[in-house]
């Protein structure tokens, strides 16, 4: 099958590989979707090495059919369409044990420790299938649409760390597909206004066209003055920081209300810190929370939310590509020019 194969760091190839087969407890799907992530690409060009191997195939937003079944599989049959939450925890650790799977001790992911979805056909381990990291696709849903469950979970991860409640005022920072996800969600939520934050006017654009009612160009405007002024000088009661510069970490606490929350969402690359004062966490009293990856609660709901159309999970699609163009669907991801690049096996 083709595939694009990490082999190292800067390094994705094109290549013939073996097709996967289903052992006992097993899946093989042929994948239908996937979708670029910008943790892929801080995979490729070496910014994320932790569970990364050479060669492999990365991809983990994805969804397929099911073209083979191991021996011992009840639950699913050729033919099905399905798609997965890619992060297996162990369910036994402290963490899994007390409701936070999501940072299980010795949890594993697809496009990780497994081959992931840039490829014709993706192998799905029984550990998988076990811990129920596999779910059915609603009879009507696209297979694009299926891929993005993986994001906006974890969105909804990070929506809850930060706490967003009705009538608040939430400042997102970066208006990619992440920072738009954020932007609907905190909206769902019952937001009284969302701000969004963003250099590139193609993504301005883009909250524009998704409802968003205030965006400001840091470019050419501060940001703290745009806020302030639609907050009656106060701040916002939530900034989430959904764009992995350090730097506006602290930016983010000078934005947000005494008593507030931060969300410092996004991935950061390894070995990046930020300097930050630390007076305004302690006298301002301000919550500051993290957010890693997803649980399957949440993968589940963001399925569900994607089925009933909550979520405009089309529209974030920009660009699409075959598996064969999967090295151009990269560049395109890279280039700052798109929101959601599609890999596509049809």
């Amino acid at each position: 099958m083709k595939a694009a194969v990490l082999r190292a760091p800067k390094v994705l190839q094109l290549s013939d590989i073996a097709t996967p087969e289903a052992a006992p407890g097993e899946l093989v799907l042929r994948v239908r979707a996937a979708m670029v992530c910008g943790t892929d690409l801080r995979i490729l060009t070496g910014r994320k090495t932790k569970g990364v191997r050479f060669p492999s195939v990365i991809g983990h937003e994805f969804a397929g059919e099911v073209v083979q079944v191991g021996d011992g599989v009840t639950q699913f049959k050729t033919g099905d369409r399905v798609c997965m939450d890619p992060v297996i925890p162990c369910r036994a650790c402290a963490y899994c044990k007390t409701g936070h799977e999501n940072v299980c001790l010795h949890r594993q992911a697809m496009g990780y420790e497994f081959d992931g979805a840039f490829a014709e056909y993706i192998r799905i381990p029984a550990i998988a299938l076990t811990a129920g990291n596999v779910f059915m696709m609603p009879a009507q849903m696209s297979f694009e649409s299926a891929a993005l469950a993986e994001p906006l979970a974890c969105c909804i991860n990070g929506q809850r760390n930060a706490g967003v409640q009705v009538g608040d005022t939430v400042v997102v920072l970066g208006a990619g597909p992440i920072g738009l996800m954020h932007a609907a969600l905190a909206r769902l939520s019952g937001a009284r206004q969302v701000i969004v934050s963003e250099p590139n006017a193609a993504r301005r654009q883009a909250a524009v066209d998704r409802g968003v009612e205030h965006m400001c160009d840091p470019s050419t405007e501060s940001v703290m003055e745009f806020v302030k002024a639609r907050t009656d000088g106060l701040g916002a009661d939530v900034v989430i920081l959904a764009i992995g510069v350090p730097q506006l970490a602290n930016e983010s606490l000078n934005l947000v209300r005494k008593g507030g929350h931060v969300n410092l969402f996004a991935g950061f690359s390894a070995g990046e810190t930020s300097n930050i004062d630390v007076n305004l966490i302690h006298y301002n009293e301000i919550v500051v929370t993290g957010a890693s990856a997803l649980r399957r609660r949440d993968y589940e709901l963001a399925l569900n939310m994607l089925s009933a159309g909550q979520i405009d999970a089309n529209s974030l699609i920009t660009h699409r590509y075959e598996v064969a163009d999967s090295l151009a669907a990269f560049d395109e991801a890279g280039s700052g020019r798109a929101l959601k690049v599609a890999i596509h096996n049809v």
